[in-house]
This record gives structure tokens, sequence and C-alpha cells, in this order.
């Protein structure tokens, strides 16, 4: 895997809807999201190939997910608002493992790449 900030802003440019994120950060926080995507993914997904485009797309969902509005939810923030231009009310006010923030279309590159079917949707029982 050769991971790096220009095969990632040309990805996420042409594959990813919401790419504001991604743009609005400089080259460091895009080294260390594309580090914490391709370790999150490697440590989950052991015995799989990752293929860059799949680290690519956790990427572009983490620069959203830690962007500066919803970091402050993930650091427990209920809500904030700034006089004359907004309120702010968050649904979710805890703190999410990184793997909560991993995409259907990221599992379905992994499982593509290594001929399986994956999917975030976890299989359990209920009890009645």
């Amino acid at each position: 895997m050769a991971l790096n900030i220009t095969d990632a802003d040309a990805y996420i440019l042409m594959n990813v809807i919401d790419i504001e994120d991604w743009n609005d950060s400089d080259s460091e926080k895009k080294q260390r999201i594309l580090n914490v995507a391709s370790r999150t993914l490697t440590n989950k997904f052991k015995q799989y190939t990752l293929p860059d485009n799949a680290v690519y797309e956790f990427a572009a969902a983490l620069a959203i997910a830690f962007n500066d509005t919803n970091r402050m939810n993930n650091q427990g923030i209920a809500g904030f608002s700034i006089t004359g231009v907004g309120s702010w009310n968050f649904k979710d006010t805890q703190s999410r493992q990184l793997d909560a923030f991993i995409t259907q279309a990221v599992y379905d590159l992994i499982g593509e790449a290594n001929g399986v079917k994956l999917s975030s949707r976890r299989v359990g029982r209920s009890v009645r």
C-alpha cells in the first residue's frame, strides 16, 4: 500500500460527494487522517488486503467526522450558538469508536478487492 495525499486528493475529488472538510484540511491533518484511516482499517480487516481507495474513502469520512463542528459533538458538547449566526444542537453527544465511521462503500471496496461480500450490518440474535 502506497498511500499519499496526492492520490487521496485525486480519489476523493472524483469519487466522494462531500469533499469540503477534506479539502479544507492542511497537509499535516490530511496525513494524520490517512494514517488513522489506514491503521483503523488494518486493525479491523486483518485478514483482508486493503486497497488504497478504501483507505481514501474512509479518510474522507473521517475528515467529516472530525471537522470543527462534529469534533465538539465527539467531545461531548450538546450544543452551541453564535449570536446572530445560528444555533447547533447535537443528537448524539457520545464519543464513538473510529470503526463506527466506516461506510458501506468502504466495506464494498474491501470486499471487491478480496472477492468477498462484506457488510456493516451486524447479525445477532434476538430473545423474546
